[in-house]
């Protein structure tokens, strides 16, 4: 029996994706075989989904929680952290104007995206939409502008890891669609520290929404014949991370990621009960249990503080 063409592809597209999703289940299973949970010093933090988490205490350097810090795991968009820096690091001019081409676009994933072929944006709107809306091929685009093209911007992103002294840390493209771009939180722990120090990545980080006027050109269909018109769009692009347009939160960088092997991811800095603090979280369940995550731990900081702070009370009373 001949099957048509049409229900061959959508058979092969479908059995890719069970593919993928069944190594991403074996890879989180084998990760929970082989996972040394370490408890926090303190009783009463609530259970955390995430498979791999990291909270740093900045004025100290000393870790309020870990769990499985060094297991070595894909990390998807938190890449772009990286990718932002290399782009800083270069000084390249931020205003010049860079065109998202069709080897922006993503055929590993087909992953969506609002900058359609042909959209001219400056390299700092690029970067703006790379860590704010996590865009695909705005990060493709940065790298692929770069002095000497993707491959040397690769290089400068691994340079730059090892210069970090993250030595279990490798990338293979700008975007975080490659699985093969992994990681630790102890490493990711590190890279966050020095993204948080440049003052373009902490600003645009921690941007709740971020609107563009796009020129590009359009497919214009008329009665007999169509052609392409060149129109000018304005598009809002909010951040991926909803905490920070929470005003309960200080946040000072943020960066969210996901694909099906790395899970969902959250990286940030922020300063909770006073004191600066870096919290990553890798493979967490579900889409919101990374947020879900980070409030039970600002809640257990802020709870852990006021303990402390009642405990000194009590013995300033008792020694009077």
């Amino acid at each position: 029996m001949n099957i048509p063409f049409r229900y061959t592809l959508l058979f092969a597209a479908f059995a890719a994706a069970v593919a993928i999703n069944a190594n991403a289940a074996e890879r989180h299973h084998h990760a929970l075989q082989q996972a040394e949970f370490i408890e926090p010093e303190s009783a009463g933090l609530p259970h955390l989904s995430a498979l791999s988490v990291l909270v740093l205490n900045q004025n100290d350097g000393q870790p309020l929680y870990q769990k499985n810090i060094d297991m070595e795991t894909p990390i998807a968009s938190i890449s772009k952290l990286m990718t932002a820096m290399v782009v800083l690091d270069a000084h390249l001019d931020m205003d010049e104007m860079l065109e998202i081409t069709q080897a922006d676009v993503d055929t590993l994933r087909h992953s969506s995206s609002r900058l359609p072929v042909g959209t001219r944006l400056s390299r700092g709107e690029m970067l703006h939409l790379a860590l704010i809306a996590s865009e695909n091929r705005a990060a493709s685009a940065l790298a692929r502008n770069y002095p000497g093209g993707k491959d040397s911007f690769i290089a400068a992103m691994n340079r730059k890891a090892r210069s970090l002294g993250m030595a279990h840390t490798s990338f293979e493209d700008s975007t975080g669609l490659s699985s093969n771009n992994q990681s630790t939180a102890a490493d990711l722990a590190k890279m966050v520290q020095a993204a948080v120090r440049y003052p373009t990545i902490h600003e645009i980080t921690t941007t709740g929404n971020y609107e563009i006027s796009s020129t590009g050109r359009v497919k214009v269909r008329y009665k007999h014949k169509q052609n392409w018109r060149s129109v000018t769009r304005t598009v809002a692009f909010h951040n991926t991370n909803q905490l920070v347009r929470d005003d309960k939160w200080d946040i000072g960088l943020s960066k969210t990621g996901f694909i099906n092997e790395a899970g969902h991811c959250l990286v940030m800095q922020a300063k909770i009960a006073q004191t600066p603090v870096i919290i990553v979280l890798l493979d967490a369940s579900g889409k919101y249990g990374r947020i879900s995550d980070a409030k039970r731990i600002k809640e257990w900081l802020e709870q852990r503080t006021a303990s402390k702070v009642a405990a000194m009370r009590l013995d300033r009373i008792s020694s009077n």
